[in-house]
This record gives C-alpha cells, structure tokens and sequence, in this order.
C-alpha cells in the first residue's frame, strides 16, 4: 500500500493530468441539496478557490452570487496552520497568500460554515479524504464538530481522483459527501 506522501504525488499528476473545467450543470446535486437545507436555516458555505488544478467552484460561486440565504464564505489561512473564514462576494477582490491561492481580506467578523466544500487529492469508498498534508481543514473540523455535529463536509473532487482505500490516521475527518463531475458518490 502507498503511504500519504506517494499517494499525494500520484493523485496530483492525475489531476493534472485529466483536468477539465467545470460547468455550472455539475453542480446541479448540491444546489439541490443547498435549496432544500436553505428552506431550514442560512446557510454559511465554505467553498475554497481552486488551484493546482483542482475541481473548480468558482461558477457555484457565480450561480450563488445573488442568492440571500446562503453567505459564500473562503478561507483564510493562519501561520499556525489553522484557518478563519470570510464572506466573500462573487467578484470581489482578493489577495495572494503564501501557497500562491487567493484568498479574502480579512475583515472584522469571521463565520463558521454549516456547510463545508472541501478540496482533495483522493478520496475512497468511504469518504476519506487526502488533502495536501498540512492539516488545516481536519484541525478546524475537529474542533467545530465536537461543538456542531450538524455541519456538512462534501468533498469535491473529480471521479478519477477515487482510490481503493486511503491511509488513514486519528485526526482524518471522513466527510458526508463527495461531489464529483458525476454526481455524489
């Protein structure tokens, strides 16, 4: 079996590899299930702007730009590899962080998501992910979680990025939902 770090490097060049962009009709699943989880409560949506070739959602954003029951919210990453989150409005203006990835100013109010959309390299039959090995979504999600176990976390990826079984340690966070270019998994 290949450990985290061979499997990072493997599922990054298939990325790269098979990437293609994103159109709004692959997100029609989750826009469902957004409208009916709106008919409940707002909603505060963590979505993440794409890089390194990752599965876009900048035309969710697009399509959510103008809906008043749902904040988009992006993350802001900290030097403690811990990350607050933002409203941000489709358009608006952002900076470059550290890892090359825009992201919001930062201003007076943070929020914490209901709904998370969670980046990945792979993810397997039982919804564990491999992120990039830093760990910022799994820390932030393990502290939410034990005060909010209500929140949703939908990986979104596309369906090549599937593997048998990932390696998985302590502080994995396994998510709800995988969104790919074929519907959820």
């Amino acid at each position: 079996m290949l450990n985290k770090d061979q499997l990072r490097k493997k599922y990054y060049k298939i990325r790269k590899k098979n990437y293609f962009e994103i159109k709004k009709k692959h997100f029609d699943p989750l826009l469902l299930l957004l409208k009916k989880f709106s008919k409940q409560k707002t909603i505060k949506l963590s979505c993440y702007y794409a890089s390194n070739f990752e599965f876009s959602t900048l035309s969710l954003m697009s399509v959510l730009k103008s809906n008043k029951k749902i904040l988009t919210l992006l993350p802001v990453v900290n030097k403690e590899c811990t990350m607050n989150f933002y409203k941000w409005n489709y358009l608006d203006p952002l900076k470059i962080n550290q890892y090359g990835i825009p992201e919001p100013y930062k201003n007076k109010k943070t929020y914490i998501p209901n709904i998370f959309l969670v980046p990945l390299l792979a993810f397997d039959i039982s919804k564990n992910r491999l992120g990039y090995g830093k760990g910022y979504y799994d820390k932030f999600l393990n502290k939410y979680l034990k005060i909010n176990r209500d929140i949703l976390t939908i990986g979104v990826a596309f369906s090549f990025q599937k593997y048998n079984k990932l390696p998985i340690s302590k502080n994995d966070v396994r998510l709800n939902y995988i969104l790919t270019e074929k519907g959820f998994e």
